[in-house]
């Protein structure tokens, strides 16, 4: 038999696992912008100035499909390469926690804000007494990279890392990060639009710190969106995420927000932090009622122990007393008066006992000297008789052999 090969999977297999892999709104941005710059390219498409992002055009002839035609469409393969590669895992995430339908809402809201904050810097500076950039308004810009410095700027703020890396190359504070990599596109690539980076970072700190929140419905918008015939066919997608309400404001909230309250867990004593949210166990001093088992609570055996010690007790105190008799040694009061208390005590009883079967007690006084006396006649000292008697609970026979047992 062959041996167990273990091949890996061919390169239109990785490719498909990873397509799969990438949520449905993000895979058809990459979709479209990728047939738009095909379907250019076959036929010779070139004029760009007719859908690109030209303030002079949207401010005198009021062109606005500009603001959204411009970013779907690239000039060069590794500009739409670049753009698509860099979109693939910030917009799987996003979506991923927002959801398709938000997050389309999203990007066409950072797009829009995108274009107001280009224009208005435009024409600020193409209106400076000082200095007068009049070129800006009549720069063409194409891309969708004015969106994903904003997603960049976004998804920095959820990360809520300290210091991020560029390229692998050295490390920056999260803050500045954006600011990095705009400056370093700058410095290495020709023909980048400088003012529509700078815009899309503008604008996703301008969502990272909830400016655009009035702009945002709820999460019954889009459940109601998602719930249409229109998008019937897209929810049933596998890849599609819909919109799970997480948040009542329907955007995503900041790290720092989420600081706030993970600072508040580890600035006190950590160990207390955890124990609270342990079980804890209650101890209580009053007996636990079971409503099956009405009454007090009892331990089962600590009636007998203690019934127990007491009966060891009292029969090691009275073979003490015999044993002080045969020695010949006199009996101390406090030892005759325990003893007397004994006897009394079994006395007692012996009456609760005759009084509880309608014996008479007098009767049972009479049966205990009838006893003694019987003992007495055999030849045993009184004393002894008495202590025997007591520690055999009236028992003649017990009685006789504990005498005995002294005697020899």
């Amino acid at each position: 038999m062959r041996p167990h090969i273990v091949t890996e999977a061919s390169v239109p297999t990785r490719l498909s696992q990873w397509w799969e892999n990438i949520p449905f709104l993000t895979s058809t941005v990459v979709f479209v912008c990728g047939i738009i710059y095909f379907v250019c390219l076959l036929v010779g498409y070139d004029s760009f100035g007719e859908v690109c992002f030209s303030p002079s055009d949207i401010v005198s002839r009021f062109q606005v499909y500009r603001i959204y035609t411009s970013i779907l469409f690239h000039g060069s393969l590794l500009h739409v390469l670049f753009n698509m590669m860099a979109l693939v895992p910030l917009g799987s995430e996003m979506e991923r926690i927002m959801g398709s339908v938000r997050l389309l809402y999203v990007i066409l809201l950072l797009a829009t804000s995108n274009a107001i904050f280009h224009v208005l810097i435009a024409l600020l500076a193409a209106h400076n007494p000082i200095n007068s950039y009049e070129y800006l308004m009549n720069e063409c810009a194409i891309g969708f990279s004015g969106i994903l410095f904003s997603m960049i700027v976004i998804e920095t703020s959820l990360s809520g890392a300290q210091s991020r890396s560029v390229f692998g190359l050295f490390n920056v504070p999260a803050k500045w990060y954006a600011f990095i990599l705009l400056v370093v596109f700058q410095l290495l690539m020709s023909n980048v639009s400088l003012l529509g980076h700078l815009c899309g970072i503008l604008s996703g700190f301008a969502y990272t710190y909830g400016l655009f929140n009035f702009l945002l419905p709820g999460t019954s918008v889009y459940s109601a969106i998602e719930t249409s015939s229109l998008l019937s066919s897209c929810v049933r997608r596998p890849k599609f995420i819909v919109c799970t309400g997480g948040n009542s404001s329907g955007y995503i909230p900041t790290h720092s927000s989420e600081n706030s309250s993970s600072s508040g867990f580890l600035s006190g004593n950590l160990w207390r932090n955890l124990s609270s949210m342990m079980p804890q166990r209650e101890v209580s001093t009053q007996p636990v009622q079971d409503n099956r088992f009405p009454g007090r609570g009892r331990t089962l055996g600590s009636d007998h122990g203690q019934q127990a010690s007491a009966l060891s007790s009292d029969s090691n105190l009275q073979a003490r007393l015999l044993d002080d008799n045969n020695s010949g040694h006199p009996l101390d009061s406090s030892t005759l008066g325990t003893a007397q208390q004994i006897s009394d005590g079994r006395q007692a009883g012996s009456n609760v006992t005759t009084a509880a079967v309608g014996v008479p007690q007098h009767q049972g006084a009479v049966a205990s000297d009838e006893k003694i006396k019987k003992l007495v006649s055999m030849g045993f000292d009184r004393t002894q008789v008495e202590v025997a008697l007591a520690a055999a609970d009236g028992d003649l026979n017990v009685a006789v052999e504990i005498l005995m047992s002294q005697q020899s």
